[in-house]
């Protein structure tokens, strides 16, 4: 166990560190990049060598990339080329926004959906399991935009259920009730799309393991149902599910933009798409690299999951999982 976790630890160092070299040699190749940002307009040669000196550019690209990973280790995430405001500054309650919209809208769609999922997968081609294939097939077919605003013109615009958008009314900041509110239409739009991929895999995969072997001979011998479906299954049926959701951090970390923006919701996908478009290249420097970190970290946290969901998945310490 010990050796796996710290071979995946270098493993996961070794992915960090791929992808900063990546995301800073495309930041700085791109054109009008760093430089032709950060440089006043209309310098003379003397003064524009002179800024490209105060702020680093004039070194080789390996030194400032140096440069940039150190300060990276130390929690600094640089400054924005116009406004020279530390990133970190900006970034950080935008990540707590995204984290509290994203957050609800998966825990919403996580305790509806695999119940529901488990209760189809008993009950095939019932009514609730034609209502939730329904139901999904809408979530992957319905644009998350067009449904936020299709959610904003009836329950806010006709019926004034709803705030419009924002995070908090006016004079409101730090209301809970207030925040409430405001989390119940994106967070729909959000968890339909959650929704729709958890309930099809928690169905799916409780199918699967349902028509193992040992699952009919705990029937055959008399087990209950509901201890068969409980004990027997569903712990098999969760590890495809933690995959899934493993594999659904980006979303969770990033935000989702259009949905962000529909909703102006001062999150981290709505922050990245405005500093894309201003061209800020160390604020979305900074967004891969934190988005990618806390992957990293998930996905390991997933692979030790599969052993406290399923007991008989052991972590060797020479192949990695075995049963």
């Amino acid at each position: 166990m010990t050796e796996y976790l710290v071979r995946r630890l270098l493993q996961s160092v070794l992915v960090i560190f791929l992808i900063t070299v990546a995301t800073f040699l495309l930041i700085h190749a791109a054109p009008g990049g760093p430089t032709q940002v950060m440089l006043a307009p209309g310098l003379s040669p003397e003064a524009m060598a002179q800024q490209k000196a105060n702020m680093g550019l004039d070194k080789p690209i390996p030194i400032q990339y140096i440069k940039w990973v150190g300060g990276l280790l130390q929690g600094d995430l640089g400054y924005t080329f116009k406004n020279h405001i530390p990133v970190g500054d900006l970034l950080w309650p935008r990540m707590a926004n995204t984290l509290i919209l994203m957050g609800v809208a998966w825990f919403v769609s996580l305790i509806i959906a695999i119940p529901w999922g488990i209760y189809n997968s008993t009950r095939e081609y019932g009514l609730s399991d034609q209502t939730s294939s329904f139901i999904s097939y809408l979530g992957f077919a319905m644009p998350s935009f067009w449904f936020g605003i299709l959610l904003q013109q009836w329950l806010s615009l006709e019926l004034d259920w709803f705030p419009l958008s924002d995070m908090h009314s006016r004079g409101k900041e730090g209301d809970i009730g207030d925040l409430f509110m405001h989390l119940v239409l994106p967070v729909s739009v959000l968890a339909l799309g959650f929704l729709a991929s958890y309930m099809k895999y928690a169905r799916a995969s409780m199918l699967e393991v349902l028509d193992q072997d040992y699952i009919r001979t705990a029937r055959a011998k008399g087990v209950k149902e509901r201890k068969v479906v409980f004990r027997h299954a569903l712990r098999n049926a969760l590890i495809p599910i933690i995959t899934v959701i493993g594999l659904d951090l980006p979303i969770l970390v990033a935000g989702a933009a259009l949905t962000e923006n529909v909703f102006n919701w001062p999150g981290m996908g709505r922050f990245y798409v405005e500093n894309a478009l201003a061209r800020e290249y160390s604020v979305l420097m900074a967004i891969t690299i934190v988005t990618a970190v806390i992957v990293i970290i998930g996905n390991l946290l997933a692979d030790i999951l599969y052993a406290v969901v399923d007991p008989r998945v052991k972590i060797s310490g020479k192949g990695g999982k075995s049963a």
